[in-house]
């Protein structure tokens, strides 16, 4: 293997400054998003009703594109996460949920993700409006994994199944699964949708109820899939939607004592935090999906231009927030220069703007 010296580079997003060429990234500019955009709920979703906080605090969205307040939205704090979890528990004990069989919690899942579908423009719009990202993006690639995503747990939930297991001896032995419980879920910013798929569908699959805080960067298309839940038929307490903050409502999941599970989708340094207060409260089981630095190789045999899109694309993807995002650069002494000086061109020719 050939000597690699590594070397920082620097990426930017700049005016275009010449010519956008076939196969490039391009913004269409369009009319004012909020004209065209629908806001949903901006309550609490917490046992099928949309309530206010029990504070009775709002904190802003914003619009990244502008720096403009889209709205504001019910602030969510212990006291909330309490309510939610009552009502989820109740939900997973005693209510309507536990009567399903696991075919009958499918079809909802089926039928959440033909909602999804029906009004897929208009969540895709609202996604862009709260998180930034091209309606491209949100539309045909975020979405359409939303969709695949619920459908595709909707046709595992029904097949969740054990074993017999042979043994020496008169006995029978197998494995049951079944539900963990009241699960506790936190997502990120930047796959808002994406993320609240893969959080709510294989838990709602397995049986399990849910206690979910949504980014407070984002919270509006994940408020408004809890209209889509509703419709779709969920039993009350099974799909708690919370906005707010880490430090309250998502470290008042993290510590909560009657869930079972949390999961989380975020940076390393609040993984740590969310892994001391499950040990300090009652060992509720955890996983996390934190962030990475992924780096991208390139020796000088390789196809520079090809190389450099591909490095565009890792670093430049949904604007660079993604936990696998390329961030880093290897790249061999002998074509560094080269690749330097062509990089920087292909940065200069990126237009930045209306994500509509």
């Amino acid at each position: 293997m050939k000597k690699i010296r590594p070397k920082s580079i620097i990426m930017f997003h700049a005016k275009n400054k010449g010519k956008i060429n076939k196969g490039e990234f391009k913004m269409v500019t369009a009319t004012r998003p909020e004209n065209k955009v629908k806001i949903g709920p901006t309550q609490l979703l917490i046992n099928n009703k949309w309530v206010e906080s029990a504070s009775g605090k709002r904190f802003e969205t914003i619009n990244p594109s502008t720096g403009e307040v889209i709205c504001d939205v019910a602030e969510a704090d212990a006291a909330d996460v309490d309510k939610a979890v009552i009502a989820a528990r109740n939900a997973f004990n005693q209510g309507d949920w536990p009567k399903l069989s696991a075919t009958q919690r499918g079809q909802l899942l089926y039928k959440l993700a033909d909602l999804i579908e029906a009004n897929i423009e208009e969540l895709a719009r609202l996604e862009t409006l709260d998180n930034g990202k091209p309606y491209q993006d949100s539309l045909n690639a975020d979405l359409q994994l939303v969709i695949a995503c619920y459908r595709y747990y909707a046709g595992w939930a029904d097949k969740i199944q054990g074993k017999t297991i042979p043994i020496n001896g008169p006995y029978f032995c197998y494995t049951s699964h079944e539900p963990v419980g009241v699960v506790g879920q936190i997502i990120p910013w930047n796959f808002p949708l994406l993320m609240q798929a893969w959080k709510l569908a294989p838990a709602l699959a397995a049986g399990n109820t849910v206690v979910m805080k949504t980014a407070e960067q984002t919270p509006l298309s994940a408020l408004r899939l809890g209209e889509l839940i509703l419709e779709a038929g969920f039993p009350p307490g099974v799909v708690n939607l919370l906005s707010g903050y880490g430090p309250t409502a998502g470290q008042a999941i993290a510590r909560h004592h009657d869930i079972d599970k949390v999961a989380f989708t975020g940076s390393t340094e609040v993984g740590h935090l969310i892994m001391e207060a499950a040990a300090q409260t009652n060992l509720k089981r955890v996983t996390l999906e934190l962030g990475g630095k992924s780096p991208n190789i390139v020796f000088a045999y390789a196809n520079l231009e090809q190389a450099i899109e591909g490095a565009h694309f890792g670093l430049f993807f949904n604007q660079g927030q993604c936990c696998c995002a390329g961030s880093r650069l290897f790249v061999e002494e002998k074509c560094y220069d080269e690749f330097v000086a062509k990089s920087v061109e292909r940065a200069k020719q990126r237009i930045v703007g209306d994500p509509f």
